[in-house]
């Protein structure tokens, strides 16, 4: 079950009709990103497998699960909002459940992402998985 702050980025897709203006909101969402602390971007945060330089900084502390991320690509920094959308807030029991192969689908993303991207995409997504496997 996707959350509602990734329902409202799949209804703001579907209202923008272009390609190109869906792009520039995903690298909107970017910038409105808040930076990762410097002290944070270090090896054991950084995401493998991404052409750009990627971090994500998980707290899997209680229940719920969230985290922080960076990259050096406001695109990629945009699709690190996005699956912030996607995950953040969502019960740490709960995160294997969420498709997010079908979910990030509905958003055309797959369509107008240049391969190296969708294996970064990929990468962060199985690093969420990874870090919240109980």
């Amino acid at each position: 079950m996707a959350s509602a702050a990734f329902e409202e980025i799949v209804d703001t897709f579907a209202f923008l009709d272009d390609w190109e203006d869906r792009y520039r909101h995903v690298i909107e969402m970017g910038r409105d990103m808040p930076p990762l602390d410097d002290a944070l971007k270090v090896p054991a945060t950084k995401v493998e497998g991404c052409a750009s330089q990627v971090w994500l900084v998980p707290d899997v502390t209680g229940e719920t699960f969230t985290f922080q991320g960076d990259s050096d690509a406001m695109i990629v920094k945009g699709l690190i909002a996005i699956l912030h959308a996607l995950y953040a807030g969502q019960p740490v029991a709960e995160v294997h459940g969420i498709d997010a192969e079908a979910e990030l689908a509905r958003l055309g993303l797959n369509d107008h992402l240049s391969s190296q991207r969708s294996n970064g995409l990929r990468a962060m997504v199985d690093r969420i998985r990874n870090v919240t496997a109980r």
